[in-house]
């Protein structure tokens, strides 16, 4: 095969790693299917008929045909490339996931420590895209958001630290990949008694990564009208909501590969990986759209707290145990 075909046919593989498989076309379906089943069981808890399940699909598309209207006060080009820098980072960190039993698209030894660094950019996408829309409100809503990430991220570099010494032991292991083998030859970290106190803060994590009830204080609707998101409109403000929705998809995956990367429901693709991944997805899901039922919205104050004490210390307690090879 001529060097030119060999280069254009792996252009197109990664092309088609990035936008369909498993990257933005993937992420997207799988996170807006996500948040659809997540506002449907919540209805039903509050004994409410709810949306149906396929409706962020209806409220994406209609979004994306309305006019974008841009502020006076606003940075045009910041405020419409803010949104879009967040769904290339959450796009691109789905091609270190493997998936369904395959081979991750893209794999290195320092996928966590490569997925911290893009787990943040949909953060700082938001902060950027808010204070170039000049509200007030929005300014509000990102030293709210900046609050947030100081809270959780702590607790989360605690908990991938944790599962890499338990993995790779001195040396300690990054690659997902490495972990999902570990697992499989040893049984899932879930299910090794040291790991669940870090396995429980990664659950408490994912909704403040993903900004829902109780930790939604960065957008709080009720208080601060959206906050970073007041001024969008258009196509900017649906990739946001798509970029929410890809995050808890995101969540959910690295959860499966961290934590259940170990279970072998068959040999075979349908029965192996791709049930274990949707079971995993959802399960995860219920249990964030059960703290959304049952608590309110926390005050910036408390949240900080409660990371900085409660899952911190859940996140340290696994981390000595496993440190000291317990």
């Amino acid at each position: 095969m001529p060097e030119f075909v060999s280069n254009l046919l792996n252009i197109l593989l990664v092309a088609l790693h990035v936008l369909v498989f498993p990257g933005l076309l993937f992420a997207a379906v799988g996170g807006l299917l996500l948040a659809g089943i997540d506002r449907k069981v919540l209805a039903r808890m509050q004994r409410r008929v709810g949306p149906p399940i396929v409706q962020p699909f209806y409220d994406f598309f209609k979004l994306m045909g309305k006019e974008t209207i841009i502020p006076a006060a606003a940075r045009p080009g910041i405020y419409q490339a803010a949104p879009i820098i967040g769904m290339v980072s959450l796009s691109l960190m789905m091609l270190f996931f493997p998936i369904f039993g395959h081979s991750a698209a893209f794999a290195t030894k320092a996928d966590l420590i490569v997925i911290l660094y893009l787990l943040t950019i949909p953060a700082v996408a938001l902060i950027i895209g808010g204070s170039a829309s000049g509200s007030p409100f929005a300014g509000v809503g990102i030293s709210r958001e900046m609050v947030v990430m100081l809270g959780y991220e702590l607790p989360l570099v605690m908990v991938l630290l944790t599962v890499a010494k338990k993995v790779g032991g001195d040396t300690m292991t990054f690659a997902l990949e490495d972990i999902a083998v570990w697992q499989l030859a040893n049984g899932s970290l879930l299910f090794h008694w040291s790991m669940i106190p870090a396995a429980i803060a990664f659950l408490l994590i994912i909704p403040a990564e993903v900004g829902t009830q109780p930790f939604d204080v960065a957008e709080a609707e009720t208080e601060i009208c959206e906050g970073p998101l007041i001024e969008y409109s258009g196509a900017p403000l649906a990739i946001f909501k798509l970029n929410t929705a890809m995050k808890m998809f995101v969540m959910t995956a690295l959860f499966q590969v961290l934590f259940l990367g170990g279970i072998d429901l068959g040999k075979y693709w349908l029965l192996g990986g791709a049930v274990l991944f949707v079971i995993s997805a959802v399960l995860t899901v219920l249990c964030m759209t059960f703290i959304h039922a049952i608590t309110a919205r926390l005050k910036v104050e408390h949240l900080f707290k409660f990371y900085w004490t409660v899952v911190a210390g859940l996140a340290l307690v696994s981390l000595v145990l496993v440190w000291f090879g317990l």
